[in-house]
């Protein structure tokens, strides 16, 4: 077959990063406590800094068990006389631990010999990434496993544990080699107290579910039927065919249930005389394999055309191309002839992006050959290098991050760039360029903090992994521009696959033993939340995987931990209201994740238009230091469900909790009350565009207070003293014949530390009309005066 089914080279195993799992269990500390004195602590082997490692001192000590599941047995044992028998039941895995000293920034390795249906070996507090290994054989077993200390870590907790309900667990010789601590620490519990309850999976409106018993499930395994791969040994001409069939179903196809991810293997693909050129359309990720993106040449095109109303040329958009992707590639431009010859075609708007990708050639935004108008709006670009002259055309707001820009030809409304070498200098005006003002472009030397998307990638022996870049401060320019993207790789094998035929309860189990996630192209209905609780796990969607709650509950909910992150994925409203779709971190904490944070990436939320559904708040971030990068949230003002005040209800798109919270390019639209609320401290905000809700039925049913018509677009409450927003623009469009009219596009307190750069107001079409920019400070726009009204700086 010249495109195969993506099967992982892994076989379906499981290995590597597994989190401490829930409570620390069990001790057999009933029976140490008959005795008056207790037993004598077997000293460490030679070479060993386990203390007590093969339980023959006939005691715990020092090792900890802390519910009584745990205890030494004569028999069975592996070697010597004794060794720790452990009794996990329905609501306790029996966890047993020991804190061993260790050195600063060295490297150790622990082992220990196993038996049981499901045992797991693992370390806590390492100051690094905490790692784990299991096994089902149910025989004597050696699981491994390493890790290295943090520059600060002193102590780690080792630990042993079984799983819910599947039975028994031996362990024995258990060793940790490598430079030993300063002195040897008191038994202690993990550093990281795990939870005290196991991994449960109830939806938010039963908090009565029992605990569940699913073990984790296998890792790795294939990629399914939706994965398309590509080999540089098959013909352009196969590739091409194969891939414009598919550009042609997906082009109309805005809110169908079909999803692809066309995964290209590295190599060159195409040439000057026999070009590589196709197009995608909805729900179509195009990807790179290659670790860097000139491990994957295309010399061709790749494009995203107009949108023809019936056909009718004079009624084609690019303003609904969303949900679509390409990264990890370079493009020779060359193949298009005519009007567009020399260029690739991207017309796109929201949940578009385009990172990681080279394009030697000029690229244009808008498809001003492809009928009238070619209104576009809302792209996204970073961590790219655009080599050729970029068209914006009629793209109206637009973000380019951490992107290599040869030339860019013009604004409309905003154009907001960060970190961007050879973009336009900033030059936003109070005039805008349409009455005869300067290019509204916003442009920051830097970005402030940044975590690009992990992605897919094949290493030297052809099997799947995930990278996952570093952390960067103060960026300008690619990760790669100096060789390969800092950062870390993940083997397959890290990750639970996620197809039809995986329920919510293995999910959970997955997450609960510390696995990553990765999801393979669908759509996907689940009754209860998906509860994210380790650090550093990683959710990937392929293919703009979309979720669905079914029970009203809150479809993810994450952990107030360090170094999630979640990408490529559409959360959808279900069909009974759910408090939120998307939540991260625990409202009220205070700690701080700087050194490793959460980061969302093209991540997307939708309430109706592909079916009805309703969210109070779509997506709720209470982390501290988070990062947003690329986000809309959309009430749909068409689909299934739009055009009602009283169906696809949904008050707020985003609600930010957290400190020290940076977004790039975010987008929310068309929410009923307060679309956005910041009410963090010292947040930063690098381009924001919002439309208010078309469907306002009254005056009446629309009023922040009774004497405030409509509500801002950016809500910031008073207790806020310190936020940075840059390039942000808000749009009505009141179509249902009634006056409609909002105060202010952007409420704020009117204190120093609170800053606006760059916003701006536009009326679209319709009735009525936003009457100040922000506070009260710019002129109405209506249509009378429909804008752009900008106010350069706020406060």
């Amino acid at each position: 077959m010249p495109f195969k089914d993506a099967l992982s080279r892994h076989a379906r195993q499981r290995a590597g990063v597994l989190a401490a799992v829930c409570a620390l269990v069990a001790a057999g500390l009933a029976a140490v406590a008959t005795s008056a004195t207790a037993a004598p602590t077997a000293p460490a082997a030679a070479g060993n800094l386990v203390q007590n490692s093969g339980f023959e001192s006939g005691s715990l000590a020092p090792w900890s068990c802390p519910s009584g599941d745990g205890s030494v047995v004569a028999s069975p044992a592996h070697s010597g006389s004794h060794a720790l028998l452990g009794t996990p039941t329905s609501s306790d895995d029996a966890q047993c631990s020991q804190a061993v000293s260790v050195q600063p920034s060295s490297s150790y390795t622990l082992t220990a010999w196993v038996e049981g249906n499901y045992v797991y070996l693992g370390d806590t507090g390492t100051g690094t990434s905490d790692t784990s290994n299991w096994t089902s054989s149910g025989s004597w077993t050696q699981l491994s496993t390493t890790f290295t200390t943090g520059a600060a870590t002193t102590s780690v907790t080792i630990w042993l544990h079984g799983w819910y309900g599947q039975g028994d667990y031996s362990a024995d010789d258990v060793s940790l080699t490598g430079p030993g601590g300063p002195t040897s620490p008191p038994p202690t519990s993990p550093t990281t107290t795990p939870p005290t309850t196991p991994p449960t999976t109830p939806p938010t409106t039963n908090p009565s579910s029992s605990p569940s018993t699913t073990p984790p499930p296998p890792t790795g395994g294939s990629l399914g039927a939706n994965v398309i791969v590509i080999s540089p040994s098959e013909s352009v001409g196969t590739i091409a065919s194969t891939l414009n069939a598919l550009g042609t179903q997906q082009a109309p196809n805005q809110f169908g249930n079909q999803r692809y991810e066309i995964l290209f293997e590295p190599g060159t693909y195409g040439s000057t005389a026999a070009p590589l050129d196709f197009q995608i359309g909805y729900y179509e990720s195009v990807e790179g394999l290659g670790q860097n993106p000139g491990q994957v040449v295309i010399n061709g095109t790749i494009d995203s055309w107009n949108q023809c109303t019936d056909g009718v040329q004079t009624q084609c958009y690019a303003t609904d191309n969303f949900w679509r992707s390409i990264s990890n590639l370079t493009i020779n431009v060359t193949g298009l002839t005519g009007c567009n010859a020399g260029e690739d075609v991207w017309a796109a708007s929201q949940a578009s992006p385009m990172r990681r990708v080279v394009v030697n050639g000029n690229l244009t935004l808008m498809d001003y050959c492809g009928g009238t108008p070619g209104w576009s709006s809302g792209g996204f670009i970073a961590d790219s290098e655009l080599n050729g002259t970029v068209e914006n055309g009629s793209q109206q707001q637009y973000l380019v991050r951490d992107t290599d820009i040869g030339s860019w030809t013009n604004g409309v409304w905003n154009q907001v760039f960060c970190g961007d070498p050879g973009a336009p200098a900033q030059s936003f005006g109070s005039t805008p360029v349409s009455a005869g003002g300067p290019q509204p472009y916003t442009t920051l030397g830097t970005c402030p903090a940044t975590e690009e998307e992990p992605y897919l990638y094949t290493d030297a022996s052809g099997d799947y992994n995930v990278f996952v870049p570093s952390l960067r401060t103060n960026t300008s320019g690619p990760t790669w521009t100096n060789g390969d993207t800092p950062g870390t790789s993940l083997a397959l094998s890290t990750f639970y696959v996620i197809d039809a035929s995986s329920t919510i309860d293995q999910i959970n189990a997955a997450l609960a033993a510390g696995d990553n996630l990765l999801f393979t192209p669908g759509v996907y209905s689940y009754s209860q939340t998906i509860d994210v609780t380790k650090a550093d796990t990683k959710i990937l969607g392929l293919g703009f995987t979309t979720l669905i709650p079914t029970a009203g509950q809150t479809t993810m909910s994450v952990a107030d931990v360090n170094g999630v992150n979640i990408s490529g994925l559409i959360f959808d409203a279900g069909p009974t209201n759910s408090p939120t779709l998307l939540t991260v971190g625990t409202q009220g904490s205070t700690t701080s994740h700087a050194g490793d944070p959460v980061s969302v990436d093209d991540v997307f939320f939708r309430v109706g238009g592909a079916e009805a559904g309703s969210v109070t708040d779509a997506f709720v971030d209470n982390s501290d230091n988070s990062l947003l990068d690329n986000i809309w949230s959309w009430r749909a003002d068409h689909g299934a469900g739009a055009g009602s005040w009283t169906s696809d209800t949904a008050a707020t798109g985003l609600t930010v909790n957290g400190a020290d919270v940076t977004a790039y390019g975010l987008a929310v639209e068309h929410y009923q009350q307060y679309e956005t609320v910041w009410n963090g401290q010292g947040g930063t905000v690098i381009f924001f565009q919002n439309e208010n809700p078309y469907d306002v039925p009254s005056q009446s049913a629309w009023m922040a207070t009774p004497s405030q018509n409509g509500y801002p677009a950016f809500y910031i409450p008073s207790g806020v003293s310190t936020f940075q927003g840059y390039g942000m623009g808000s749009y009505s469009n009141f179509d249902l014949g009634v006056p409609i009219e909002n105060a202010e596009a952007f409420q704020a307190p009117n204190t120093p530390g609170v800053q606006f750069n760059d916003l701006l107001t536009v009326w679209l079409n319709n009735s009525g009309g936003i009457q100040s920019v922000i506070n009260g400070t710019g002129a109405a726009v209506s249509s009378t005066n429909a804008g752009p009204v900008n106010v350069v700086t706020y406060n």
